[in-house]
């Protein structure tokens, strides 16, 4: 009498494998994925590029940085406990004076360790964007313009707006002199000087010339400044 025999079982050396992948493989969880934290400190990196822009918006074909959109960032970055301190870096040719110092100001009382890094250049404004950290460094091929401020376009030629102007130019003086080393009389002498520039008055300070100045701290780059940083931070 015939028996039916059943057919053996084909092995499957990928189900195994399935199958033991399965096991071990889970959801990623929140602690899987979480935020790596820098044991020396975690920086937030501002970069201050083109001309500032203010009130007024400049040409589409200009490289800027808006303070509406630096201003936020730094607020928000104030406020974040996982943040221990910051990096500005600048590139920029200047721009809008107010819109200058306000950003200026709250690098200035950020609250946390900051630092500055002068590349390319830090002209006019850049200026008191620089010093306003708690310590600054510039490349040595990068460059700062000091000057006297400007203004373009019409203005009223009355006795008003030659004090307008005076007192606009005091507060940049102001800032620069008690956030840096220099004098008030050395930065003024700096500002009207008519031999270094040839379609108007001011100083050109190129990497060292900057530091002895007493503008700048130190001559270095991106290395320096995260090292000094991460000094300030004291993590490391």
């Amino acid at each position: 009498m015939s028996q039916d025999i059943p057919p053996k079982p084909v092995p499957d050396p990928q189900g195994a494998q399935s199958q033991m992948s399965a096991d071990v493989i889970k959801e990623p969880s929140d602690t899987d994925i979480g935020t790596v934290q820098n044991p020396r400190g975690n920086i937030q990196f501002v970069s201050i590029i083109g001309q500032i822009e203010g009130h007024t918006i400049l040409p589409p074909q200009n490289k800027s940085t808006k303070y509406e959109h630096v201003i936020p960032m730094l607020f928000q970055a104030a406020e974040k406990p996982d943040v221990d301190g910051m990096l500005v870096l600048l590139n920029t040719v200047g721009g809008d004076v107010e819109a200058g110092l306000a950003i200026a100001e709250l690098i200035a009382h950020f609250g946390k360790p900051t630092v500055s890094l002068v590349l390319g250049g830090g002209h006019s404004i850049g200026v008191p964007l620089a010093v306003a950290a708690n310590y600054s460094f510039i490349a040595e091929s990068a460059s700062m313009t000091v000057h006297p401020v400007r203004m373009s376009g019409t203005v009223v030629g009355a006795p008003q707006t030659h004090l307008y102007f005076e007192k606009m130019q005091e507060r940049v003086s102001d800032f620069i002199v008690n956030h840096s080393d220099i004098s008030k009389e050395r930065l003024k002498e700096l500002m009207m000087d008519t031999n270094t520039m040839a379609l108007d008055i001011g100083s050109v300070l190129v990497g060292f010339e900057a530091v002895s100045e007493g503008i700048i701290n130190e001559v270095g780059g991106l290395y320096e400044a995260m090292e000094k940083l991460y000094a300030m931070v004291g993590k490391s």
